[in-house]
C-alpha cells in the first residue's frame, strides 16, 4: 500500500510503500476512504515536543474513516464492508500507522460505526474535530442548556464546538479574526461574533473554550470569562502562554485542558451529523495532496476542516 511516512521535526513526509496489515485477533483492516488534516499534523513538523509522543518513522493521520476489508480471528461484532471510522486516542498516526496510508490496522474497540447517510469526508471529520470539539464543550466544558458560552476560533474544531453547544440549549458567542466567515458563524446559530472574545466581557459568560490557542487567547479568555467561570483549553497553535493570575484567583476560575474525547462524543457528533444540524465546512483534497494540504493549513488557507479523499 501507499503511505505517507513521518521521520522526524523539520523534514518532509517521505511517499513509501508499504506492505498492507494483517488483522490479528480482534482487528480489522479498513480501507481507508477519508483521513481528515488536524493542526497537530502541521505540529509534528515544527516542534521537537511532538516527538515525545511519537515513535517515528510512522506513518501519520488520526482521523480516518472507511470500509472493512479484511478481520482477524475472534472478531464477531464487526464484518467486511462495515464502514466505519476510528476513535483516534489509542495512538494512531502517532505511535501506530495512521490514516495516511491507504489501509489502516485497528482494534474492534477502537471503531464506531458510520450511520449509513453520513459521509466519509464527515465521519473522518467527526473523529478528532468533531469528538475534541464535543468532548470540550459538552464534557470538559460541562455546557448545558442556558449557559452563556464563548468559542474562540472557528476553524475546523470550533465550528463543530460552536454548533453543538448551539444544539445544546447554549447561548454562543464567537471570536474568530476571519472576518469573511462571519456570516456563517450567525447563521451556525451564534448571537454575536467580534475579533477578539475580550469584547464579550459583559456577557457573564459561564464557559470559554479556546479552540486557538495563541497564548494571548488563553489570557483573553481567563481576563473575559465570568465569576466562578472555566476556560477549556484546547488549541495548541502555541505550546506557551503568558497568562495573568490575578483574574484566575480573584474569580475563582477553573482553567481546565481537553485533549481529545471519547467514542460516545463520536457517536454524539455522527447523530447530529446524520440528522442534519451538524454539517461542518469542509474542504477536500486526495492522497497527493496531503503534504500540501499540511502546508495550506500551517498557512492559514484553509476554511473549514481539510481531509483527504481516497
Amino acid at each position: 500500500m501507499k503511505a505517507w511516512q513521518f521521520t522526524t521535526t523539520h523534514e518532509p513526509l517521505r511517499e513509501v510503500e508499504l506492505a498492507d496489515p494483517t488483522p490479528g485477533a480482534g482487528q480489522v483492516v479498513i480501507d481507508v476512504k477519508a483521513a481528515g488534516i488536524c493542526h497537530s499534523d502541521v505540529g509534528i513538523f515544527e516542534d521537537e515536543k511532538w516527538l515525545d509522543m511519537m515513535t517515528p518513522p510512522i506513518v501519520p493521520g488520526h482521523e480516518s474513516a472507511g470500509v472493512i476489508v479484511a478481520t482477524g480471528e475472534g472478531v464477531t461484532d464487526f464484518e467486511v464492508g462495515d464502514r466505519v471510522a476510528v476513535w483516534p486516542m489509542e495512538g494512531h498516526g502517532y505511535t501506530q500507522n495512521g490514516g495516511f496510508g491507504e489501509k489502516v490496522l485497528a482494534a474492534t474497540d477502537v471503531l464506531v460505526r458510520i450511520p449509513d447517510n453520513v459521509s466519509f469526508e464527515l465521519a473522518a471529520a467527526a473523529t478528532d474535530a468533531g469528538m475534541t470539539s464535543h468532548g470540550a464543550v459538552m464534557g470538559t466544558g460541562r455546557v448545558t442548556a442556558g449557559d452563556r458560552v464563548g468559542i474562540i476560533g472557528f476553524g475546523g474544531l470550533g465550528q463543530i464546538g460552536a454548533r453543538v453547544a448551539v444544539l445544546n440549549g447554549a447561548e454562543v458567542y464567537v471570536a474568530e479574526v476571519n472576518e469573511e466567515i462571519w456570516p456563517r458563524i450567525i447563521e451556525a446559530g451564534a448571537k454575536a461574533v467580534a475579533k477578539d472574545i475580550s469584547e464579550f466581557a459583559d456577557k457573564d459568560l459561564s464557559v470559554i473554550v479556546d479552540f486557538a490557542g495563541f497564548g494571548v487567547t488563553t489570557a483573553h479568555a481567563l481576563e473575559t470569562v465570568g465569576f466562578g467561570g472555566r476556560v477549556v483549553q484546547v488549541g495548541m497553535g502555541r505550546l506557551e502562554a503568558t497568562i495573568n493570575t490575578y483574574p484566575l484567583i480573584t474569580k475563582r476560575l477553573q482553567l481546565l485542558g481537553n485533549v481529545g474525547g471519547t467514542k460516545e462524543d463520536i457517536e454524539g457528533v455522527l447523530h447530529w451529523m446524520s440528522t442534519g444540524d451538524l454539517l461542518p465546512a469542509v474542504e477536500r483534497t486526495d492522497f497527493a495532496g496531503i503534504p500540501g494540504g499540511i502546508k495550506r493549513l500551517a498557512d492559514g488557507e484553509v476554511r473549514g476542516r481539510l481531509v483527504a479523499l481516497y
